[in-house]
């Protein structure tokens, strides 16, 4: 693609209400892009991330949906192409945890993981596909985790989906990467989020080669740059975002 693709299209992220999603939508939309700032259940901060974001100068529309039911899904892209054309950008950050250990976890606690994580990843993508290969430009950018490739206790389910959802990246890539599109993954260690503020300590900054958590704003950037222009030849790649954890054998000693 040759010009702007910001001036042809938008970006949609979803569960873009907080942390990671949240980061994503302004980054983009920083960036010049239009964003769909899709929520499941929490509209206020989803409503606040629109405002922020047209305070800035940029466009955002707030989008309900929940990725795991495909009637929503089609609602959600309908809306947005119609206010702003063609998704040209798709960030799949919209996922739950539900822990428990194995022996434990109830088949409903499995299913409505993999549903969110892993399904609902698969229908925005074949949703935003045939566009992108209209337009011959697209970037899927999915956000994976740690958890996909590094054993965590009680997370059966989310690291299954999250698995999967890097099987999906790697296999989406290969198949549309002729038609000008890119489908990369980030894998986020640690980051401090809403979410993970309350449970991070400092034994879990020991065990990180760079002695910090992440922040959402640092996977952000990397997403942002995925999307960009600049990736046009980055397709099929998982970048890990987790200051060296993934890689680790045993923590570091102390220094």
């Amino acid at each position: 693609m040759t010009g702007d693709p910001t001036e042809r299209g938008c970006a949609l992220v979803t569960g873009a209400s907080r942390g990671i999603g949240a980061a994503c939508a302004r980054r983009l939309a920083a960036s010049g892009w239009a964003v769909g700032v899709n929520f499941h259940t929490n509209e206020g901060p989803a409503v606040e991330i629109v405002a922020a974001i047209e305070a800035d100068g940029g466009q955002a529309v707030a989008l309900a949906g929940d990725v795991s039911k495909q009637d929503e899904v089609e609602e959600m892209f309908a809306r947005l192409e119609a206010e702003h054309g063609t998704v040209l950008v798709l960030v799949n950050n919209a996922g739950i945890t539900d822990d428990a250990l194995a022996v434990q976890l109830r088949e409903e606690e499995w299913k409505r993981v993999i549903d969110t994580n892993l399904n609902g990843a698969f229908g925005t993508t074949r949703r935003a596909l045939r566009p992108m290969m209209r337009a011959r430009f697209g970037r899927i950018v999915n956000i994976a985790s740690l958890s996909a490739v590094r054993a965590i206790p009680g997370q059966a389910n989310y690291s299954a989906s999250k698995a999967g959802l890097i099987g999906l990246t790697m296999t989406t890539a290969v198949e549309v990467a002729r038609r000008g599109i890119t489908v990369n993954a980030v894998a986020p260690g640690l980051i401090e989020t809403d979410m993970t503020r309350d449970v991070i300590d400092d034994g879990m900054r020991q065990r990180i080669p760079a002695m910090r958590v992440g922040e959402a704003g640092e996977v952000a950037s990397c997403v942002d740059f995925l999307a960009s222009l600049q990736a046009g030849y980055i397709t099929g790649a998982v970048v890990p975002i987790d200051g060296g954890l993934g890689v680790a054998a045993i923590a570091p000693p102390g220094q």
